[in-house]
């Protein structure tokens, strides 16, 4: 049974309206890997009253259509940021939308959170709370690069005028926050929250102000480097930004879930299926993917500079139990259409399961270093067993036939498992790959990886090596996809010309995954694209901001001039493209 989307459902509910309704720049896919199923779930399942309105339209009074909640609207862009969604990184606006039905993309307008508060605004001027959430408002919280407007941003509290924005992946935050509305209490101080004050709390340290921010380079790294250095739940201090004469007031990150919790929330009752009110406008693309996936953790600890999972989900790995993956797949044995194939097991790196550092988890990040640049941290236990007995249980369960890894992985951490990571490959790659496995060399410059916040590409030859010898050994001719950034700070056309002699005559192929680097929000590779200073030692940055030379250094990588003979020799035979 899904969660309500329709007056009708609400009838038939027999309620007067709901508690909380939530809206999104998604379609409604009922889903654990879907952030607004999951928090109509979770409010579910504390005894809340929940409703869904996703991609209502922003010119008709189809935001009326449940009436006023009893509590809070909460708002979220989807499970991408709006403007990502809609454009690529040179400003082409994008035709498709996996999240939509039909999959044209026609319905989710831009800075979402921000056209859907102005619509509930309009439909219902004094209402109860609006509540932002999601990847778009929590990357978004404080002053932030915006790649449309080419200019810094405020925070997106203020600019939307919502009430509160709840970042992180926020489960425990808005239970606590509907439990205090619920109960007429002051929800000011839950972890995870951020409002508008018009003074600043006792105690947060405090940023440098939008208007410095926006008008000073300087400023805007700084308060980047605070910020970043308060994101850790077991360290964090709270933080405030004053914006005009009010405060942006940001408590503490919420605690990271336990595996219990992680299990609670993924045993919930979610169809796995499109709403049948959203699905008869057409079929969802996004669905093929994780309908019969398995989310099997949370964060990340590789801090890639362009990635902003660190911000949003944690450095700190959370895995749910073994059990808990198990009966999961089990479920999805017993759902109508499933044809035996698990299409993925993973998180944002499939093979950080099971692994975190202890000294992290009691004591918060370091901070004075990462967990695998430049080199992988020594107290890190760089073990693959947790995950092959995983893998292994769930190969045995009656109704599986295959189980694949679709997430993709870190071959360095794979490379640097000595006890392990042999058996991890040959694992791999005789059950776990579809044809093609995912790997994100992104590039393999020293200098442009260095800015990346990666480790060197030598442990790729080794492992592409492995993998392919571990192929042929099974039978099986599979490949490695790899995934390249353009335009990345610090890399011009000459860094990509020595790409593509590099993956040329080293990895013998021309790459197709290519994308241009997009300065999302809430990242240091963003922060030294509008600053064009590396913001660890204040050097100069080379940064193509020209959209012109930024095709070009995808062209140089993409076009077909080859720097290596016609008959090729060694794992890489006959094969002229990434596949």
């Amino acid at each position: 049974m899904f969660l309500p989307t329709t007056s009708g459902e609400i009838q038939e509910l027999g309620w007067d309206r709901p508690d909380i309704v939530l809206v999104s720049g998604d379609t409604y896919i009922d889903s654990p890997q879907v952030g607004i199923a999951v928090i109509g779930r979770v409010l579910e399942a504390a005894g809340f009253r929940v409703a869904v309105i996703a991609q209502p339209e922003t010119e008709s009074d189809d935001i009326v259509r449940l009436g006023e909640p009893r509590l809070f609207w909460g708002v979220s862009g989807g499970c991408v940021d709006s403007l990502v969604a809609n454009y690529t990184a040179t400003g082409k606006f994008r035709n498709q939308d996996d999240f939509t039905p039909g999959g044209v993309n026609n319905r989710r307008p831009d800075r979402a959170c921000l056209a859907y508060t102005n619509l509930i605004r309009r439909h219902f001027p004094k209402t109860v709370p609006v509540v932002l959430g999601g990847i778009e408002a929590s990357l978004r919280r404080v002053t932030h690069y915006d790649f449309i407007d080419r200019k810094i941003r405020n925070s997106i509290l203020p600019d939307a005028k919502a009430d509160y924005l709840l970042y992180g992946m926020a489960e425990r935050s808005v239970s606590e926050l509907a439990i205090a509305l619920r109960d007429g209490k002051d929800p000011s101080e839950i972890r995870g929250l951020c409002r508008m004050s018009k003074e600043a709390p006792e105690g947060y340290l405090e940023l440098p102000d939008a208007a410095s921010v926006k008008s000073d380079p300087a400023c805007f790294e700084e308060m980047f480097q605070v910020f970043y250095r308060n994101t850790d739940p077991v360290t964090a201090r709270g933080l405030v930004q004053k914006h005009g004469e009010r405060y942006l007031v940001q408590n503490p990150p919420s605690f990271y879930e336990t595996t219990e919790e992680l299990d609670r929330i993924q045993a919930l009752p979610f169809t796995r299926s499109v709403h049948p009110y959203y699905a008869a406008r057409g079929e969802v693309r996004a669905l093929e993917t994780i309908r019969f996936s398995i989310e099997s953790h949370r964060g990340c600890y590789g801090e890639c500079n362009f990635c902003a999972i660190a911000v949003h989900q944690g450095r700190t790995v959370r895995s749910r139990s073994e059990e808990s993956i198990l009966e999961e797949a089990r479920h999805l044995v017993a759902m109508k259409g499933f044809k035996g194939n698990i299409m993925d097991v993973g998180g944002p790196t499939a093979n950080m399961y099971g692994i975190e550092c202890l000294k992290k988890i009691r004591s918060g990040m370091c901070r004075d270093k990462r967990c695998l640049f430049p080199e992988i941290c020594d107290r890190m236990p760089m073990r693959h067993d947790v995950q092959l007995r995983l893998l292994k249980k769930l190969r045995e369960i009656p109704g599986v036939k295959r189980v694949f890894i679709g997430s993709g992985i870190r071959y360095d951490i794979v490379m640097h498992d000595k006890e392990f990571g042999s058996a991890y490959i040959r694992e791999l790659a005789a059950h776990h790959v579809s044809g093609q496995l995912k790997l994100a060399p992104e590039h393999l410059d020293p200098g442009v990886l260095d800015l990346m916040g990666k480790r060197d590409g030598n442990s790729l030859l080794s492992f592409r090596d492995a993998f392919l010898r571990e192929s042929a050994k099974s039978g099986k001719e599979q490949f490695l996809t790899y995934y390249f950034i353009a335009a990345h700070p610090g890399c011009g056309e000459p860094e990509m010309r020595e790409l593509k002699k590099r993956v040329s005559l080293e990895l013998q192929i021309r790459p197709e995954q290519v994308q241009i680097f997009t300065p999302t929000p809430s990242t240091w590779s963003t922060v030294m694209y509008w600053t064009g200073k590396n913001p660890w030692n204040g050097k100069p940055v080379f940064v193509e901001k020209d959209t012109a030379r930024k095709e070009k250094q995808k062209a140089i990588l993409t076009e077909k001039e080859e720097y290596f003979p016609m008959k090729l020799t060694g794992p890489g035979k006959d094969r002229r493209k990434s596949r």
